[in-house]
C-alpha cells in the first residue's frame, strides 16, 4: 500500500436494503470479528425511503 494511502478506506461495495432495526447489530458483529481483515463495514440509514445500506470498505 502506498504511503499516501495509509488509513484511507476504500469503498468496495454497498448494498441497499428495506429498513431493519437488527443491521446495526450484524455490521457490529462482522466489523468485531473481521477487523484483522482489514475490512469495515458501515450502515446508513435512508428514512424518508425506509431504507439501510450496509457500505464495506477496505482499510
Amino acid at each position: 500500500m502506498a504511503e499516501e494511502n495509509k488509513g484511507k478506506l476504500e469503498l468496495i461495495a454497498t448494498k441497499t436494503l428495506k429498513a431493519h432495526d437488527e443491521l446495526y447489530i450484524l455490521v457490529d458483529f462482522l466489523n468485531k470479528n473481521l477487523k484483522d481483515h482489514k475490512v469495515m463495514f458501515g450502515l446508513t440509514k435512508n428514512s424518508a425511503e425506509g431504507t439501510m445500506t450496509v457500505s464495506i470498505y477496505e482499510v
